[in-house]
């Protein structure tokens, strides 16, 4: 994969990162683990989601650091310009999604496992492009790699750590739970499963060692045991657009 390549699966898994994000949000089951805490701030200061993601985005940032030390690569600091971007599709997205508030549960729960598809393809097509990552799952790449972890169970336990923080702040400032709810249990478990098998079944390693996005999926389809594999990428991928 070329440079230009690695960067358009990048900017592609931030847009999808973003919708997915917003999608939970906007399905009023609970927010996202990752958005728990810029969600809770939001309703305490009245400060934009995506602005409170920024500043959110760029403590994790500094986690990285701490971590990595020397091992923190210098393209790493496009995570700031990326996440500014990031959160201005945050703001974009929900002030275009702000008249769409579904009352239905079998509505909200769709409206949520569409977010958890956007949100999971998103993370891992971040991971396939190899060039720059969010500071959410920067972060958790950065402990999977330190230590030698899987990434899509750190990635669990970061989730869940989320909200146990966001639970914390919850009742500090309202004395209730506010945002928590059954969806965001679906997506901490969820998103991470997802982006696992989107890795497994969307990319392979090159002949350097460097994971890619597998181009020649047809190639795979010679058994009915890969066919079935690609379907449901496809079926992920035709979701996430449709929950757009």
């Amino acid at each position: 994969m070329s440079l230009l390549q690695r960067y358009i699966l990048f900017i592609f898994g931030l847009f999808l990162t973003s919708l997915g994000l917003c999608l939970i949000i906007k399905g009023g089951l609970g927010t996202s683990p990752i958005s728990s805490l810029p969600y809770i701030l939001n309703l305490e200061y009245h400060i934009s989601l995506g602005t409170l993601m920024f500043i959110l985005n760029i403590i994790l940032m500094s986690i990285q650091l701490f971590i990595l030390k020397r091992n923190f690569t210098y393209i790493q600091i496009l995570q700031i310009p990326m996440s500014f971007i990031f959160s201005a599709f945050i703001d974009l997205i929900m002030f275009t999604l702000n008249s769409y508030v579904p009352e239905i549960y079998m509505l909200k729960l769709l409206t949520l496992l569409l977010g958890c598809s956007a949100l999971g393809l998103g993370v891992a097509l971040q991971i396939i492009g190899n060039v720059v990552m969010l500071p959410g799952e920067a972060t958790v790449n950065a402990i999977a790699t330190h230590w030698k972890f899987d990434f899509g169970k750190v990635k669990t336990s970061f989730d869940i750590s989320m909200v146990l923080l966001c639970g914390i702040l919850s009742l500090f400032y309202f004395s209730s739970i506010k945002g928590l709810r059954e969806g965001t249990i679906i997506s901490a478990l969820l998103v991470g499963f997802i982006a696992r098998f989107c890795i497994k079944h969307l990319s392979n390693v090159n002949r350097q060692g460097i994971l890619a996005f597998q181009t020649n999926l047809h190639a795979q389809c010679y058994t009915s045991h890969n066919y079935l594999h690609l379907k449901s990428a496809i079926l992920i991928v035709t979701f996430s657009a449709l929950g757009f």
